[in-house]
């Protein structure tokens, strides 16, 4: 199958780390974003709300508190 080319928006910062990476660390990145995808298709159907739990309880097990949330938004 050939490639085909899409455009994603990302940030500035995630483009840059993207732009700046080697050829080869650039081809590793497209093959994550394309297995990723996959398995994003293949799920089965999530609600958002679903979807927003599952986050918050990883990033609760991951030891971020609604304290180190609160200020990670304000500084977005």
């Amino acid at each position: 199958m050939a490639d085909t080319t899409i455009s994603i928006p990302v940030d500035a910062a995630t483009a840059q780390i993207y732009l700046t990476a080697s050829p080869d660390d650039q081809h590793k990145i497209q093959m994550l974003l394309r297995l990723r995808q996959r398995e994003l298709v293949e799920m089965p159907r999530q609600s958002r709300r679903e979807v927003m739990d599952e986050i918050g309880a990883k990033a609760e097990a991951r030891g971020l508190t609604p304290d180190m949330l609160e200020d990670l938004l304000r500084a977005a």
